[in-house]
């Protein structure tokens, strides 16, 4: 194996930040950011907006959102405005 050519395995804390956990993993990520972990020790730390903690995929919970379609939504903001505009 040669020297010097590969980035460095340690510890790095990464934050879900809408599931509010921690994981303490080990990555080879670039960070500037550290931050204290349970244990006492300094790591590390990246924020990440979604993980498997809070992805719909692992947890089992999909999130259904009722949207409109565009005719829909359009008719109910306009409708009466074409009907009126028909007589």
């Amino acid at each position: 194996m040669q020297k010097n050519i590969h980035p460095e395995y340690r510890p790095v804390l990464f934050h879900d930040l809408s599931a509010d956990t921690h994981f303490l993993v080990g990555s080879t990520i670039k960070t500037n950011r550290t931050q204290q972990w349970t244990d006492g020790n300094t790591y590390p730390y990246v924020a990440l907006d979604i993980s498997s903690a809070s992805h719909p995929f692992y947890t089992g919970k999909q999130k259904v959102s009722q949207t409109e379609g565009r005719v829909a939504a359009f008719s109910k903001k306009f409708g009466a405005l074409t009907k009126a505009s028909r007589n």
